[in-house]
């Protein structure tokens, strides 16, 4: 072999191997592009998070809370943390629901409270105090409806009563059903 033939052998393999590298390069850039997002992956969060809902007349009709929201992009729900969801009317005092999580639906028709979930409306002329102690509560804002399949408490001192499912209309008129194993203590004037 002459000299001349090593030399032109020395740039067709380096020529090959800018090729490759060039082919590699193109190939990852490839990938990279049509790299599908991994499934349930958040693309937005708030901390602190803070949403209002006004009422046609102008008024504040509802607020809702959390210490941290995270929204994901392939079901279009919001992941709440320690969420207080607040119901203003003009004739009562507000009701405030809260819960250790929650998940607010793509539609944001349903909000999905997890965990112990607590609903109040305080003392009012003409209105008596509420509290209800309850888990995994299912909110319907627009009807001003609640639901749960577990336990449920209410508390509207002296009276106490408990049972197993709730129903609940938090709008005028106020509707609160216990639907199995209904125990009450309730206190009698004398």
């Amino acid at each position: 072999m002459s000299y001349l033939e090593g030399k032109y052998s020395y740039v067709v393999v380096a020529v090959i191997a800018l090729l490759s590298w060039w082919l590699v390069k193109l190939t990852v850039i490839d990938l990279l592009g049509k790299r599908e997002a991994v499934a349930h992956s958040p693309d937005y969060f708030s901390s602190s998070y803070t949403k209002w809902e006004m009422a046609k007349t102008g008024e504040l009709k509802t607020k809702l809370l959390a210490d941290k929201m995270v929204h994901y992009k392939d079901d279009g729900t919001h992941h709440l943390d320690k969420p207080v969801m607040t119901f203003y009317n003009a004739k009562t005092p507000p009701w405030v629901i809260q819960s250790e999580t929650g998940i607010v639906s793509a539609d944001g028709k349903t909000v999905f409270l997890n965990g112990k979930a607590v609903v109040d409306r305080a003392k009012a002329e003409g209105v008596s105090p509420l509290t209800i102690n309850t888990s995994n509560l299912k909110v319907k804002p627009e009807i001003s409806y609640a639901e749960t399949a577990d336990w449920a408490e209410l508390i509207s001192l002296p009276q106490r009563t408990t049972g197993i499912g709730m129903k609940l209309v938090y709008a005028e008129p106020i509707h609160v059903e216990l639907l199995a194993k209904v125990r009450g203590h309730y206190e009698t004037k004398k």
